[in-house]
């Protein structure tokens, strides 16, 4: 009876290890002017910018420098900071994110099942 519990822990270990692996694939991602992010840290952004600035105005206009100074911001959103667009593409991921992306029938989300 001890050597089908061992036989059988090797077998065991094998579906553990595919199921992180399927786990590492199911995320989303979303490829935009060269820049490709998680699904997940569009979402942590969108976290962020409201706990900024409460007006609407003064929040558009220091968006990208008060979100790229916080350490919290995920570390595949970094690139973005360093584009001198980065507001714009900011604005465009949460636009993919929220509308389209969670439904995966945007060709800019990756990773969808």
């Amino acid at each position: 009876m001890g050597g089908r519990m061992v036989s059988g822990l090797p077998t065991a270990m094998a579906v553990v290890l595919l199921l992180l692996l399927l786990q590492g694939t199911q995320s989303v991602y979303i490829k935009y002017q060269g820049f490709q992010v998680q699904l997940e840290s569009v979402k942590k952004l969108s976290d962020l910018e409201g706990q900024q600035v409460p007006s609407l105005r003064l929040q558009a206009q220091s968006l990208p420098s008060s979100v790229c100074q916080n350490p919290a911001l995920p570390s595949d959103l970094q690139p973005v900071c360093a584009s001198k667009e980065a507001a714009s593409i900011f604005r465009a991921l949460q636009t993919i994110a929220n509308d389209d992306c969670e439904l995966c029938v945007n060709v800019a989300c990756t990773g969808c099942l």
